[in-house]
């Protein structure tokens, strides 16, 4: 398995325009956002039955799937797993707010339009294909990426 210093390096390399990763800084965390509410939006009658919590913001296929691809995390490195479950906790937090005030499904899929909207024409800007198009991985080194990299911005 790679590194996450040879993913982000790889995943770097089509992503140099400054307008492209000013897109990915606001695209990418709204379009992780989204796919935890769409995940949030699938009915957890199995989750339910299976687990006996009736809690509904441990008990959702966005947390089953946000513990599973946390060990992807947990391979780069501890304090990435910490760093993205963290972000995975706010997420589910907010769809669930969001749930409460509006149809999640509506929302999540207008949200998840809008950012991938935003993604490809910034690629467009770049001139370079979307990493995932070459390893469907990126689409997990991305929002550490741009978490990273905004975690690293000087004031």
């Amino acid at each position: 398995m790679k590194t996450a210093q040879q993913w982000f390096d790889e995943y770097a390399i089509s992503h140099q325009n400054e307008t492209n990763q000013l897109v990915h800084y606001i695209c990418v965390p709204v379009i992780f956002f989204s796919v935890i509410g769409l995940l949030m939006s699938i009915p957890t009658a199995f989750l339910e039955s299976t687990f006996g919590l009736y809690n509904p913001l441990v008990e959702n296929w966005a947390a089953v799937i946000g513990v599973l691809i946390s060990f992807f995390y947990l391979n780069l490195g501890f304090w990435y797993f910490i760093e993205m479950l963290f972000v995975i906790l706010l997420c589910i937090i907010g769809n669930f707010w969001l749930g409460n005030n509006m149809n999640l499904l509506y929302a999540s899929i207008t949200i998840f339009v809008i950012g991938w909207i935003g993604q490809f024409w910034g690629h467009k800007i770049e001139g370079k294909k979307p990493s995932f198009a070459k390893d469907l991985q990126f689409l997990l080194i991305g929002p550490l990426w741009v978490f990273q990299k905004l975690g690293n911005k000087k004031k």
